[in-house]
């Protein structure tokens, strides 16, 4: 027999080490599990994780604003937000190049709607502007015309501002190809900057946007304002590239003492007063980051300041009272679901399974109803003229001249509610009470137990993880509802989710939306910590 010990790997059957065969087969067993959740996990994610990540990049995206004001946002870069005074004149004169483009590109009205929301007023602003800036670049666009009627013509201004590769791949295209991109010819920066960026911004604009070529399309007037402002700060007597002859005559004209000139801040206040105060300058600068914590200080009934964060004014404080009113009203709801399920889910698993059945049927009843229809409803019934009253009032119990006023407030909403939200309280106590063992209440009782007793010390503990369950559903669905309160509420009953649902569907804030709907978010996962820590989320059964 040898003595020699053979300290080599173990080898599976194929000869491989069994150590990497078993990781084989065991990485296979995962990507085979993964296989079969996948449709499952892409379905959560397409439906549940997208939404809250969308939510959550709305609530603080902004760039809108630097994305149609460039140059302003940069021009205000210096400007003292918290200062009582007017800009420098170079912010109204980059206000007018970033406006003019917006407005052809009909953006100036999306950006007057977000600022809006922090200053009102702006959207009518800026749909002005977008209207009024032409006049600036029409002055000069007539003076250049009655020069030279070339100065308003499509090809002389490709000419002078295109590469000349450019202008020959540009001729040749036909419609329904793709456009050369648009190339400015060499130096011509140099010569005429301000100019050259209208120009290019204008070509790309007609190329991408309006698929049409600018070899056939009269630059925009702020291409001409640009151009009056390169011909009065530069000297051009040494030019001599394209239309050198044409481009001296217009810099002869702006020099003399006859050439009409358009003052930037001076038409600005023409178009509107409010552009002459500091409040939309400030507006802008505040919120021209890219980020913004606006939202969700617009969403605590502050907003962002000069000075930093601030409150809002006592009348307009709304949202700290909708989210109170949203936790108190859902508690009462789920109390009062509580209270009317617990009877009826222990009636249900005491009765026999026949009369159960048929009782069970009348609970889940009002799933296979509208929810809209089972709401107007209850609008019908508690209503002053409604079958309620009326009743009352025929016993004798209320006065015809005093009837109740149980809809448009905060009763109507609790009682609509604790009827829709009933079932979803009672379906968890049942599928939990039906599990007790009826051994130990008779256990209970055959050592002396009272039935109060019995039911406190014995049957209560072993239910309380139905009640768990229905009051996490029931609270969580109550929070989120916004048609019955919308309808029954009135002014005193709404939720704050119908503030969220009229920020989506009527005044489009959906940043505003979003930032509600995450303290929301953030509030239900705050009670359900709290939960877990208080009673425990292990506790928390469905049955079984």
């Amino acid at each position: 027999m040898s003595d020699a010990t053979d300290t080599g790997p173990v080898l599976a059957a194929d000869g491989t080490p069994l150590k990497r065969s078993l990781n084989r087969a065991l990485r296979r067993q995962k990507m085979r599990a993964l296989m079969l959740i996948a449709p499952l996990l892409l379905f959560v994610l397409v439906t549940f994780i997208a939404p809250i990540v969308d939510m959550l990049w709305r609530s603080v995206e902004n760039q809108i604003v630097s994305e149609t004001l460039p140059r302003t946002t940069k021009a205000l870069a210096d400007y003292d937000a918290k200062s009582n005074e007017l800009p420098r004149d170079a912010v109204f004169e980059a206000a007018y190049y970033d406006i003019f483009i917006a407005a052809e590109a009909k953006l100036h009205t999306r950006l007057g709607s977000r600022l809006n929301y922090e200053m009102t007023g702006a959207s009518s602003l800026f749909r002005k502007s977008g209207r009024g800036l032409d006049d600036i670049g029409e002055v000069y666009q007539k003076q250049f015309k009655k020069l030279d009627k070339n100065w308003d013509e499509a090809e002389p201004w490709a000419q002078l501002m295109g590469d000349p590769d450019w202008l020959s791949a540009q001729a040749d295209w036909q419609k329904g190809q793709k456009q050369p991109t648009f190339k400015l010819r060499d130096g011509i920066v140099d010569v005429l900057p301000i100019t050259a960026d209208q120009y290019r911004t204008f070509a790309l604009f007609q190329q991408t946007d309006e698929g049409k070529s600018p070899l056939n399309e009269e630059p925009w007037t702020a291409v001409h304002t640009a151009l009056y402002q390169d011909l009065a700060a530069h000297d051009l007597s040494g030019y001599t590239g394209p239309q050198a002859e044409m481009l001296k005559a217009a810099d002869a004209l702006v020099d003399s003492p006859d050439f009409k000139t358009v003052d930037f801040k001076e038409t600005f206040g023409d178009i509107d007063k409010d552009w002459l105060t500091p409040e939309i300058w400030h507006t802008i600068k505040i919120y021209s980051p890219n980020f913004t914590s606006g939202y969700f200080l617009n969403a605590v009934d502050m907003e962002k300041t000069p000075d930093g964060a601030g409150f809002r004014d006592e009348d307009e404080r709304i949202y700290g009272l909708l989210f109170k009113r949203t936790m108190f009203m859902s508690m009462v709801i789920t109390i009062s679901c509580i209270l009317l399920a617990y009877p009826i889910s222990y009636l249900l698993s005491t009765l026999p399974a026949r009369t159960s059945n048929l009782l069970m049927i009348l609970v889940l009843l009002p799933f296979w109803t509208s929810l809209l229809v089972r709401t107007s409803a209850w609008k019908v019934m508690l209503q002053q003229q409604g079958v309620i009253n009326d009743v009352l009032v025929w016993l004798g119990l209320v006065a015809d001249d005093a009837r109740l006023t149980m809809i448009n407030n905060q009763f109507g909403t609790i009682v609509a509610m604790t009827h829709i939200l009933l079932p979803f309280m009672i379906l968890p106590m049942y599928s939990v009470m039906s599990t007790i063992p009826t051994t130990y209440v008779r256990a209970a009782k055959s050592l002396g137990a009272t039935n109060w007793t019995t039911f406190w010390r014995v049957y209560f503990p072993q239910s309380v993880p139905g009640i768990g369950a229905g009051s996490i559903l029931v609270f969580i669905l109550s929070i989120g509802y916004y048609i019955t309160p919308e309808i029954v509420g009135g002014t005193t009953g709404t939720f704050i989710s119908n503030r969220i649902a009229y920020h989506i569907s009527s005044s489009l804030n959906w940043g505003l939306a979003a930032a509600l709907g995450t303290i929301l978010l953030a509030v239900v996962l705050l009670l359900y910590w709290a939960y877990d820590k208080i009673v425990g989320i292990d506790n928390v059964k469905l049955g079984g």
